[in-house]
C-alpha cells in the first residue's frame, strides 16, 4: 500500500482519539452499521480530499464499511492530525497522503496520489480534487459517476463551473443541506474558531472589539459566540440582506475600512480573496490580532502585509508578528489559514456527525441514482436531510409531534379554506 504520512508510530494515539470522537457520532455510527450489512458502495473507488481529523476518520471507516476502496489526502496543509493519518493507515489500510505543515508542492502531489486511484466518486472540501481533474486529469472524467462537496467555498466554485458549462460530472452540495450548514457552519465554526483564537493567543475576548468579516452561517456562529463571551462585535458585509440581518441581530455593521481602525480581533469567514488588505492593515491599532476561518488563506492579503512590514517573526506557536513602518505591530494567526484547525482541533464531533452523515448518504445516492443526474450541482435530497435530523433527535432522546390525518388533509387542500 502506498501512503505518505509523518509517522506510523502515532497510530495508537490516533486510535484513542478516533474512539473518543465516535462516542459523539451516533448518526454516522448507525449508518455504518447498515453499511456493513448492505455494502452499498461495494466496488466503488472513492477519492477524498478532506481535513484529516478524528471525525474524518469516522467517515472513512463508514465508507469502507460500505465497501468502498478509499484514498485520502488533506484539504488544508495545516489541518492534518498526523496521528489520525497514521491510525487510518495502520488499522484500516487506507492510503493516506497528508502531513501537517506540508508545502504547496507536496499538497498537490498528494492530490495527484489520491487521483491515481482513478476514483468513481470524489469527496471534496474546497473542490481541489474536482478542479485538478478538470484542469490536469481529464482522462479520469469518463470513470467518475459524481462527487460531493463539503464547504461553502467549494460549492461556490462548483456552481460557477456548472454555470459556465465546464462541469463534467454531477456534484452534490453537502454544504447546502440544512443538517450541515445550520449546525456545522454555525455552531461548529462558531465554537471551534473561538477555541483556536484563544489557544493561539491566550487573550481575553471579553471587553474587546471583535470584527467578523462576512455574515454567512459560519460568520453568524462566530459573531454569536464572540458576543456571548463579552466582546463588542462588529460585522462587515457586502450583501445588504445579510448586513441588515446582522443589524437586526444586534451587531454594529460598517465597512472594513472603518472597522480596521477600532478592532482588537479580526476574523474573516467569507470565502473571497483579499478581504483584509494593505490599506486596512495600515489603519489597525498596535497589537491587532488577525485570523481567518474561511476555507483558504487568501482572505488575508499577506503578500501586501509583508511588503509594508519592516520585520516579520514567529513570536509564539501560531503567531507571526509584523512590525509596520509606523511602528505598530500586527499579529497574524496560523499563517492566515484555518485558525480552528491549525491552532485547535476543528469542529466538535457531535456536529460533524450530521455533516459526515450527509457525505456518506450522498455517496450512496450517487451510486444508486447517478444515471438520472446531469452535469450540474444538486442539493442533498430532502429525504436524506430529514432522515439525518430524525436520527440525530432520536440519539438525543428528543421526540416530536406528527401530523394527524386531518392536519395533513388541511395542509394539502385548498377547498377547506380557513
Amino acid at each position: 500500500m502506498n501512503y505518505d504520512i509523518k509517522d506510523i508510530g502515532l497510530a495508537e494515539k490516533g486510535k484513542l482519539s478516533v474512539d473518543w470522537a465516535n462516542k459523539s457520532m451516533p448518526v454516522l455510527n448507525s449508518i455504518k452499521e447498515r453499511f456493513i450489512k448492505d455494502r452499498p458502495l461495494a466496488g466503488v473507488r472513492l477519492g477524498a480530499c478532506l481535513h484529516v481529523t478524528t471525525e474524518t476518520a469516522s467517515l472513512m471507516e463508514t465508507l469502507k464499511a460500505g465497501g468502498a476502496k478509499i484514498a485520502l489526502c488533506a484539504s488544508n496543509p495545516l489541518s492534518t492530525q498526523d496521528y489520525v493519518a497514521a491510525y487510518l493507515v495502520k488499522y484500516h489500510e487506507i492510503p493516506v497522503f497528508a502531513i501537517r505543515g506540508e508545502d504547496r508542492d507536496t499538497y498537490y502531489s498528494h492530490i495527484n496520489s489520491v487521483l491515481s486511484l482513478r476514483p468513481n466518486i470524489t469527496m471534496d472540501d474546497g473542490a481541489d480534487l474536482v478542479s485538478t481533474i478538470h484542469s490536469e486529469r481529464e482522462d479520469l472524467i469518463e470513470g467518475i459517476i459524481g462527487g460531493t462537496e463539503e464547504t461553502t467555498t467549494g460549492v461556490i466554485r462548483l456552481k460557477s463551473m456548472a454555470a459556465n458549462g465546464v462541469l463534467k460530472f454531477p456534484l452534490i452540495a453537502v454544504n447546502d443541506a440544512d443538517t450541515k450548514h445550520l449546525f456545522d457552519n454555525r455552531y461548529g465554526t462558531g465554537q471551534s474558531t473561538i477555541d483556536g483564537i484563544i489557544r493561539a493567543t491566550n487573550r481575553l475576548i471579553a471587553g474587546s472589539v471583535f470584527v467578523v468579516c462576512g455574515y454567512g452561517w459560519c460568520s453568524r456562529g462566530l459573531a454569536m459566540r464572540a458576543n456571548g463571551m463579552g466582546a463588542n462585535v462588529i460585522v462587515t458585509e457586502v450583501n445588504p440582506l445579510r448586513a441588515l440581518e446582522a443589524v437586526m441581530d444586534g451587531f454594529r455593521v460598517m465597512p472594513i475600512a472603518e472597522a480596521s481602525k477600532i478592532g482588537d480581533f479580526f476574523c474573516t469567514l467569507t470565502g473571497d480573496i483579499n478581504v483584509i488588505r494593505k490599506e486596512h492593515f495600515l489603519e489597525m491599532k498596535d497589537g491587532a490580532i488577525v485570523s481567518n476561518s474561511g476555507h483558504f488563506n487568501v482572505e488575508l492579503d499577506l503578500e501586501s502585509l509583508s511588503g509594508i512590514a519592516e520585520y516579520k517573526g514567529r513570536i509564539r506557536e501560531h503567531i507571526d508578528a509584523y512590525k509596520l513602518s509606523n511602528g505598530r505591530y500586527i499579529y497574524i494567526l496560523a499563517e492566515g489559514r484555518l485558525i480552528n484547525l491549525a491552532a485547535a482541533e476543528g469542529h466538535p464531533s457531535s456536529v460533524m456527525d450530521m455533516s459526515f452523515a450527509n457525505q456518506a448518504l450522498s455517496a450512496e445516492f450517487l451510486v444508486k441514482r447517478n444515471s438520472d443526474l446531469e452535469n450540474t450541482v444538486y442539493s442533498v435530497p430532502q429525504d436524506i436531510d430529514k432522515e439525518i435530523a430524525r436520527l440525530k433527535l432520536a440519539s438525543l432522546g428528543v421526540r416530536i409531534d406528527i401530523l394527524t390525518p386531518e392536519q395533513e388533509k388541511y395542509l394539502s387542500s385548498w377547498q377547506m379554506g380557513t
